[in-house]
């Protein structure tokens, strides 16, 4: 966190006269701990300190550790909303913390940090992610195609690029799936994120592997495990309609047609 830096330059006999309120609060973080080296139970621990407002979650959190207590752990990487690592539940609500501003989550009451639901916690704010990446990995996300390797680009019309833009905004944050309270209850549910990148493929018109992903997501703990909550859509940090790319792919199960 920088030190606000005083202006110097100031009428005589008035020195303090046009000096700044200082732009910073006090607020409580309060952090869901685990660290399964010293206990098999999670506990809730509160840092108090002074932060700028419009200052980010992730800042906050990177406070806390360099200055304040180095064991606490959480992912993050680019720390600007595109690698997906830092999702976790804030306030009750999934959202990354590098996109998050202090000042639009009620900073007069403690905040509320956790880990993102429905994945085993390995340590603090860090939880296991191969289910969920097995999910992703099940629904097949890669061009296929059949035939000999093509001597030129393979083209494709705007108004196709179009029907599936949306759900290439996915950055595997897993904030949609473990927003969802069938994923909370049943971990073998594929989840939105899964479906919402099968829905990126299936709807593609260059790739042929439309009916291989249908019947993957046709299975029992497949596309029909949805019940349309709308939890994962208000969850999306990229906005994806993420409830309307499943009921699609529903459709076109029942209809075969994409």
């Amino acid at each position: 966190m920088a030190t606000p830096v005083m202006d110097k330059s100031q009428p005589e006999g008035g020195a303090d006269a046009t000096a700044e309120a200082s732009p910073y609060i006090t607020a409580v973080f309060r952090i869901r701990r685990f660290n399964p080296e010293v206990s098999d139970e999670a506990h809730w621990e509160d840092f108090r300190l002074e932060i700028d407002p419009k200052e980010r979650v992730l800042d906050v959190l990177h406070k806390i550790k360099w200055e304040l207590d180095g064991t606490l752990t959480f992912r993050r990487s680019c720390a600007h909303g595109i690698c997906g690592s830092d999702a976790m539940r804030i306030n009750g609500r999934n959202r990354l913390a590098c996109k998050t501003l202090i000042k639009d989550i009620s900073p007069e009451k403690p905040i509320t940090v956790e880990p993102i639901k429905g994945l085993a916690v390995q340590k603090d704010l860090i939880v296991d992610m191969e289910p969920f990446f097995q999910a992703y990995r099940d629904v097949m996300p890669f061009l296929i195609t059949k035939g000999n390797e093509p001597t030129r680009e393979r083209l494709q019309s705007p108004e196709d690029r179009e029907r599936f833009d949306d759900t290439t905004k996915c950055i595997l944050c897993a904030a949609c799936t473990s927003s969802c309270p069938v994923f909370w209850v049943d971990g073998q549910y594929f989840g939105p994120a899964a479906i919402v990148n099968a829905h990126r493929f299936i709807f593609d018109s260059r790739d042929e592997g439309g009916e291989q992903r249908l019947e993957v997501l046709n299975d029992r703990d497949g596309v029909w495990r949805c019940r349309t909550v709308f939890n994962c859509t208000e969850a999306c940090p990229r906005g994806i309609q993420v409830t309307k790319a499943i009921q699609e792919v529903k459709r076109a199960l029942i209809t075969r047609r994409y």
